[in-house]
C-alpha cells in the first residue's frame, strides 16, 4: 500500500495540470447530470416483503384512485362563525372545484360529501379538504404544489379572519436547504487549520479539497434522483460527512508534509511520502467508514441502503482527492510551503499535550474508572429512546407542512395527520357492500379509533378500502398498538367472510420500517464490532488494543445516544439548540450514528496509537516513553481534526430539519466524547496500565492476519534502499544477507543462510545444490516469497515491498509443474519466456529437461536474453545437468543443505569460464 501511494504522490505532484484538469472535467460531468437527470427528492418509505407494501402494491393495481401521494387542507372559520356558515360553505365548495382542475389532482374531496365522515371538526370550528393525486410523492411537480398552495390563500382570503393551509404528505420537505450556520461550521474549521498548520495558504488547501468532493457528490447524489428513489436527508448527510472527512483526511497529509518541509525534505518527496505514510492511514480510515455505510444494507430498507451508499461514495471521494488532487494543488506552491523555524511554539505545544498526557497516565486506574462511570451515566437516558420515522410534525415551525399538521392536530386530534387504511379482497365475494359495512363496523369498535370516514369498494368491486383514522399521532405507541390489533382482526374475518385483509398507507409503512430497523440493530452492532476487531488487530498486532478501541467506541456510541436522548425527549438545551418539539428521534438514528462513529472512532484510534505503536516498537520498547512521545507527535493534529469535525457537524444543529438535526446532536457528541475523552485520556491511561504487554499478538494469530501497514515501515525500507547498492545502478538483480526460514518457533527451518547475490544485463546465474534452497531462492528474488533476513532489490525495485511490481518485471517458470509434464508442455513454456518482456527470467528444475528441443530452447533464450540485455537464473539440483548448454562464462552458486554448511555463514556466486 504505501509504496503504491508513494509512487501516486510523486506522479500526482509531477503532473499537477493533469491531475487537476481531470478533477475538473469530472465535476463538470457530474454538474451536467445533475442538470440533465435531476428530479424531486422523494421521503416516502417502502419495505418490500411486508405486508404493508404487499397492500400497498395491489392497490396500485386495483384501485389507482388511492395509490398515488395526498394532500390536505385545513380550513378553519374566523372566531364565532362555522364553516357550514353561507361566506364559508360557498369559498371551501370554490376551492374544490379550483383543486380539481389542477395538473396531476385525481379527486377532491368536499367536507360536506355524506359519503365522507369526519370531515368537519367538532362544533363546525373547522374542515378538511382531501386531495388525491395521480403520482408518487417523488414525482409530484412543484408547479402542482404552488397551485395548491395559491388556490389555498385565495381561500383565507375570501374570508376574512379566518386560516387556511395546504400540508399532508405531498408536501413533506423535498429539498436541500443550506444556512448560515453551516457556513460558520466552514470558517470555524478554517481558523482551526490555519492555527494548526501555520498558514492560511496551506490551511486553505483541505478546504478546498472538501468543498470540491462535496459538490461532486452532490451534484451525483442529485443525478442519482432520475434513476432512483432518494430521500431529501440523503444529500444532507453525504454533505455533512463530506465535509467533516474531506477536511481531516487532507489536514493529516498537508500537515505531515509541513513537518517533512521544516526538516529541510524536498518538496516533490515530501509530498510522495506524506501521501505514503498519512495517506495509509486516510485509505485506512476511509475505508473503515465505507465499509460501515455499506453496512447499513443489513436493515434491508431500500431508502437506507441509499443514503449509506451515497455517503460511502461521498466518503470514497474525498479519499481519491486527498490522495491525488491535494498532492497535485501542494506541488503548485513547492518550496512556498515550507514553514519558518519558530523555536518558541514547539516547547509550548509540547508542555500542554505533554501535561495531558501526564495526568491521564499518572493513576491510570482511576483515570479508567471515572471515564467509564462518567460515559456510563451520560448513556443511561438512552434506555428510554424512542424511535420513529419523521412526519410533517417534525417539519421546521413556520413552515406550511408544520402548520397544517399542527392546525389539523388542534381541531380534529393528532390521529387525522396519519390515517391508516385497510385493504380487503373481496374478489370471491357476493356481497361486497355488505362485507365492507361490517369491516367499519368491527374496526370502529377497536380501542384507539377516533373514526372511520370512508369504506368503500373498488368500481371493479375486486378491492375494497377502509379509511381509519387513529386517536393519536402516527409515532405514538398507542397507533403502532392499534396497527397490530386491526392486524389481528384478520384471522378471525377471514373465516367469517373469506376475505384477507391488510394495513397499509405510510403511517403502516413507517411503524414496519421502525420496526425492521430495531430487528436489524443487533446485526449491525455485531458487524462492526467484529470488523472493529479484526481491522485493529492487522493494523496494531495486538489483542488488547482492538478490545480496549472497541470498548470505547461502544461508550462514545452510549454517550451519543444518551445526548439525543436528552434534547429530543427531555428538552435538555432544547432552546440554545432551536429543538422545538419534543418526542420520538429517527428509528434510522441508531443504526446511522453506530455506523459513522465507527469509522471516526477507527480513525482517532489509528492516527494517535500507531504513532505510539512505532515508538515503542522502533525506541527499545519502553511502553512508557512511547506513550508519551506518540501521544506528543501526533495529539496537534488529532485535536485540529476533532475540532474541524465538531464544528461542522455543530454547524447543522440550530437551523437543520429535524432529521439532520438529530443526527448531527449525536454526531457532534460523538466525535467530542470519542477524540477528547476515550482516545486522547481513556487510551493513554488502559496503555500505561498494561504497559508492553498491550502490544502483544500470540503468533499463531499473528501468523494468519495479513498487515496492513499505515506506518509507512515499509516505505521508509524502500526508500533507504533506493540508491543501494549505488546510486544508478544497473544490477538486475542485487541482493546481500539474503537468509530464508520456514517455520515458526522451535519449528522453524533454515533453508539457505546469509547469501550474496549480483546479476549484471545479460548475466547468467546458476544456482545448485540443496533442490529446496536452489528453488525457494528463485522464488525470494521474484518477489513470490518474502524473505526472512537481508536485503534485495530485483529490476531496480524493493522487496517485500514493490513484490508486484517485480513480479510483473519478470518471468518465473518451474519445469517440475504438473502444467508442464510433456516435452513439449516445457518447450512452450521456455518459448514463452523468452519471447516476453521480462528483465529477469527464472527456470527452476533444469533436470527435468529432455535433449533435443528442450535443451535447444534453453539454448535459444540464453542467447536471445544476453542479446537484449536481460538476466537469467537457473536452478538445478546438479550442475552437470546443464553441461555443454551455458554460454562459455557464467555465474555460478552453490547452496549446500544448511546441516553440511557449518563454518560457511556467507555464500556468494563465483565466476565460472572465461
Amino acid at each position: 500500500m504505501s509504496s503504491f501511494l508513494y509512487r501516486l504522490g510523486r506522479a500526482a505532484f509531477q503532473h499537477r495540470i493533469r491531475v487537476l484538469l481531470i478533477w475538473f472535467a469530472v465535476l463538470v460531468v457530474a454538474g451536467l447530470g445533475a442538470l440533465g437527470l435531476g428530479k424531486s427528492f422523494d421521503n416516502s418509505f417502502s419495505l418490500p416483503g411486508t405486508s404493508s407494501q404487499q397492500a400497498l402494491d395491489q392497490l396500485n393495481r386495483t384501485f389507482p384512485q388511492v395509490s398515488g401521494t395526498s394532500a390536505q387542507v385545513i380550513f378553519v372559520a374566523p372566531d364565532g362563525g362555522s364553516v357550514r356558515d353561507h361566506a364559508e360553505r360557498a369559498a371551501i365548495d370554490a376551492a374544490v372545484k379550483a383543486y380539481g382542475k389542477v395538473g396531476q389532482v385525481d379527486t377532491v374531496s368536499s367536507p360536506f360529501d355524506k359519503m365522507i365522515d369526519g370531515a368537519i371538526a367538532p362544533q363546525d370550528r373547522a374542515a378538511l379538504i382531501s386531495i388525491q393525486l395521480d403520482a408518487g410523492q417523488g414525482s409530484v411537480t412543484s408547479g402542482t404544489l404552488d397551485k395548491i398552495t395559491s388556490i389555498t390563500d385565495d381561500l383565507r382570503k375570501a374570508v376574512p379572519g379566518s386560516q387556511a393551509s395546504a400540508g399532508g404528505e405531498a408536501f413533506s420537505a423535498t429539498g436541500v436547504t443550506i444556512s448560515a450556520t453551516e457556513v460558520v461550521g466552514v470558517v470555524i474549521a478554517l481558523v482551526v487549520l490555519t492555527i494548526t498548520l501555520g498558514s492560511f495558504v496551506a490551511a486553505g488547501m483541505p478546504l478546498l479539497n472538501a468543498i470540491l468532493g462535496v459538490m461532486i457528490t452532490m451534484a451525483g447524489i442529485v443525478a442519482s434522483t432520475g434513476l432512483a428513489k432518494v430521500n431529501s436527508s440523503t444529500p444532507m448527510l453525504a454533505l455533512m460527512l463530506g465535509l467533516a472527512v474531506g477536511i481531516d483526511y487532507a489536514l493529516f497529509i498537508v500537515s505531515r508534509h509541513r513537518d517533512q518541509l521544516r526538516d529541510g525534505m524536498d518538496p516533490r518527496e515530501s509530498v510522495a511520502r506524506s501521501v505514503a505514510t498519512a495517506g495509509s492511514a486516510v485509505v485506512f480510515a476511509g475505508l473503515t467508514v465505507m465499509i460501515a455505510l455499506a453496512g447499513l444494507a443489513v436493515a434491508r430498507i431500500p431508502f437506507l441502503t441509499t443514503m449509506g451508499i451515497a455517503a460511502a461514495v461521498g466518503v470514497a471521494i474525498a479519499v481519491c482527492i486527498a490522495l491525488t488532487l491535494l498532492p497535485a494543488m501542494l506541488g503548485f506552491f513547492g518550496d512556498r510551503l515550507r514553514p519558518r523555524q519558530k523555536k518558541a511554539a514547539k516547547p509550548q505545544r509540547n508542555r500542554f499535550f505533554g501535561g495531558w498526557v501526564k495526568v491521564a497516565t499518572k493513576w491510570p486506574l482511576v483515570t479508567i474508572l471515572v471515564i467509564v462511570a462518567g460515559l456510563g451515566a451520560l448513556a443511561l437516558p438512552a434506555r428510554g429512546l424512542e424511535l420513529a420515522l419523521p412526519d410533517n410534525g417534525s417539519a421546521p415551525a413556520g413552515s406550511p407542512a408544520r402548520v397544517n399538521y399542527d392546525l389539523v392536530a388542534k381541531y380534529f386530534g393528532a390521529g387525522h395527520n396519519a390515517p391508516l387504511i385497510v385493504t380487503a379482497d373481496i374478489v370471491t365475494s357476493d356481497d361486497p357492500l355488505g362485507v365492507m359495512a361490517d369491516l367499519k363496523n368491527q374496526i370502529k369498535a377497536l380501542p384507539g379509533v377516533a373514526s372511520v370516514p370512508l369504506a368503500t369498494p373498488n368500481a371493479d368491486a375486486d378491492t375494497g378500502i377502509v379509511q381509519v383514522v387513529p386517536v393519536d399521532a402516527g409515532t405514538s405507541p398507542q397507533t403502532k398498538e392499534l396497527v397490530q390489533r386491526i392486524r389481528d382482526l384478520g384471522p378471525a374475518f377471514e373465516r367469517e367472510h373469506g376475505t384477507a385483509i391488510a394495513v397499509t398507507g405510510s403511517t403502516a409503512i413507517q411503524i414496519d420500517v421502525s420496526d425492521q430497523l430495531g430487528h436489524a440493530l443487533l446485526p449491525f452492532g455485531i458487524l462492526v464490532v467484529g470488523l472493529s476487531m479484526v481491522l485493529l488487530t492487522m493494523v496494531f498486532r495486538s489483542i488488547v488494543v482492538p478490545i480496549k478501541a472497541t470498548v470505547g467506541y461502544l461508550l462514545s456510541v452510549g454517550a451519543s445516544f444518551g445526548m439525543v436522548t436528552l434534547v429530543f425527549q427531555h428538552g435538555f438545551l432544547s432552546g440554545p439548540l432551536n429543538v422545538d418539539q419534543q418526542g420520538p428521534v429517527l428509528s434510522f438514528l441508531p443504526i446511522i450514528l453506530m455506523g459513522i462513529l465507527f469509522g471516526l472512532a477507527m480513525d482517532y484510534e489509528v492516527f494517535l496509537v500507531s504513532r505510539m505503536r512505532e515508538d515503542f516498537v522502533h525506541n527499545g520498547n519502553d511502553a512508557k516513553a512511547a506513550i508519551r512521545s506518540g501521544f506528543i507527535s501526533s495529539s496537534r493534529v488529532v485535536t485540529a481534526a476533532a475540532v474541524i469535525m465538531f464544528s461542522v457537524f455543530a454547524a447543522f444543529i440550530p437551523e437543520g430539519d429535524s432529521t439532520i438535526k438529530s443526527v448531527a446532536v449525536g454526531l457532534a457528541t460523538g466525535v467530542f466524547v470519542d477524540a477528547f475523552i476515550v482516545r486522547m485520556t481513556l487510551v493513554p491511561a488502559v496503555l500505561a496500565l498494561l504497559g508492553k504487554h498491550a502490544w502483544q499478538l500470540p503468533d499463531w494469530i499473528d501468523r494468519r492476519l495479513p498487515s496492513f501497514d499505515v506506518e509507512g515501515e515499509g516505505l521508509l525500507h524502500m526508500v533507504q534502499l533506493r540508491d543501494w547498492p549505488e546510486a544508478n545502478s544497473t544490477a538486475l538483480v542485487h541482493a546481500e544477507g539474503l537468509t530464508l526460514s520456514i517455520g515458526h518457533g522451535a519449528r522453524s527451518r533454515l533453508i539457505f543462510g546469509a547469501t550474496q547475490v549480483s546479476l549484471q544485463p545479460g548475466e547468467v546465474l546458476l544456482v545448485d545444490g540443496d533442490p529446496v534452497a536452489a528453488s525457494r531462492l528463485l522464488w525470494v528474488l521474484s518477489g513470490r516469497m518474502k524473505a526472512t533476513g537481508g536485503h534485495v532489490k530485483t529490476a531496480g525495485l524493493v522487496l517485500p515491498e514493490e513484490a508486484g511490481a517485480v513480479r510483473r518485471r519478470t518471468r518465473l517458470v518451474d519445469l517440475a509443474a504438473s502444467s508442464l509434464s510433456t516435452p513439449n508442455d516445457r518447450v512452450r513454456a521456455i518459448v514463452a519466456a523468452r519471447d516476453s518482456d521480462a528483465r529477469v527470467i527464472m527456470i527452476e528444475h533444469l533436470d527435468r529437461l529432455s535433449t533435443g528441443p528442450e535443451t535447444a530452447a534453453l539454448v535459444d533464450l540464453l542467447h536471445s536474453a544476453a542479446a537484449s540485455g536481460r538476466g537469467v537464473l537457473l536452478a538445478a539440483a546438479d550442475a552437470s545437468a546443464v553441461d555443454g548448454l551455458l554460454p562459455a562464462r557464467y555465474l555460478h552458486l552453490h547452496l549446500p543443505a544448511v546441516r553440511e554448511a557449518a563454518g560457511q555463514p556467507i555464500r556468494q556466486p563465483v565466476a565460472v569460464g572465461s
